[in-house]
């Protein structure tokens, strides 16, 4: 097998037992593949269930002409599996496919053809659709997005830094070079794991890929859908998840400032969050027991304000900036 492949898809699990066959299945009937030479690995990081065995399993009846690959993460956290799976991969492209996004048939061929459209994108992302296990209550709207839900339209569509929006690491696919150029060994933000709040990890990732110069695209064509259960439209799971987001907000705003301007920057995040907050209570406060995408929306904009606070607190910004 050769060392330099078109495209390797990177899939970080944790305890995906029951997730990752479904997965396989779609990546084994990928169409249109014939003239890519590619790779699939699973990064299991850290799982406690029988991941590993059924991975195995597959491994034993897999007739595919590119491999299924296995490795181990012991290092909890998302930005761990995916820098394990970047130094596993031989693809000049890599795709990251969480356990529950589930691809449509050229989702592999159109994430190639792309990139040899567009030779400046250092990343970009996939057109997601919810596949929910119930349906969301009437204004979840408001939020879907922080889900991993991206629906921009069916056109192309560069992210230009201006406008401070990135796209989830769910259906991301990377330029193994841009990464290798771009993304510091060390990170600040290294995904939840038990005891440690903070996620957007692959924000701050995907920062450094612009800061150095790559384009990030939408890319509508590569078409997933992301399997969402009923658990994840909870209180108890959603206000948690936006007080990470909020509290993890500093490091991914700071990333594309110049060091001088950070001072002034921080000021003028505290004073719009200040804003947001402010409008928020006008508008919902009556509504904040009952409404849980107006207490979710709550949660970011006070976690956001407390975020530099938070980090110095913690020990999280004596981690220097690139």
């Amino acid at each position: 097998m050769t060392e330099n492949l078109d495209f390797t898809v990177a899939i970080p699990t944790y305890n995906g037992e029951s997730r990752l066959p479904e997965l396989l299945e779609r990546l084994k009937n990928q169409l249109r593949t014939e003239n890519l030479s590619w790779e699939i690995i699973v990064v299991d990081n850290n799982s406690t269930d029988n991941t590993a065995k059924v991975v195995e399993a597959y491994q034993k009846q897999w007739h595919c002409p590119y491999p299924l690959k296995y490795c181990f993460e012991a290092k909890q956290g998302a930005a761990y599996a995916r820098k394990k799976g970047v130094t596993e991969a031989k693809g000049k492209f890599i795709g990251f496919l969480d356990d529950d996004n589930y691809p449509i048939s050229n989702w592999v061929a159109t994430a190639y053809a792309f990139a040899e459209k567009y030779p400046k994108a250092g990343a970009y992302g996939s057109q997601i659709h919810p596949d929910w296990e119930v349906k969301p209550p009437e204004n979840f709207q408001r939020i879907a997005p922080f889900l991993a839900i991206t629906e921009r339209g069916n056109l192309p569509l560069l992210y230009e830094a201006k406008n401070k929006l990135l796209p989830p690491s769910a259906g991301l696919v990377i330029r193994k070079q841009a990464w290798l150029e771009s993304v510091p060994e060390k990170s600040i933000l290294n995904g939840r794991v038990k005891g440690n709040m903070l996620t957007s990890e692959d924000l701050e990732m995907l920062s450094y890929i612009q800061k150095a110069g790559w384009e990030i695209w939408y890319n509508p064509e590569m078409e997933i859908y992301h399997k969402i259960p009923s658990s994840r439209l909870q209180k108890d799971y959603l206000i948690p998840f936006f007080r990470g987001i909020g509290l993890s907000r500093y490091v991914t705003r700071m990333v594309n400032i110049q060091p001088w301007y950070r001072p002034f920057a921080f000021f003028a995040y505290m004073i719009n969050d200040l804003r947001k907050i402010v409008l928020h209570l006008i508008k919902y406060r009556t509504m904040l027991k009952t409404d849980l995408v107006a207490a979710c929306e709550m949660q970011l904009f006070l976690s956001s304000l407390v975020s530099p606070f938070y980090l110095w607190k913690n020990g999280y910004l004596t981690k220097k900036y690139n």
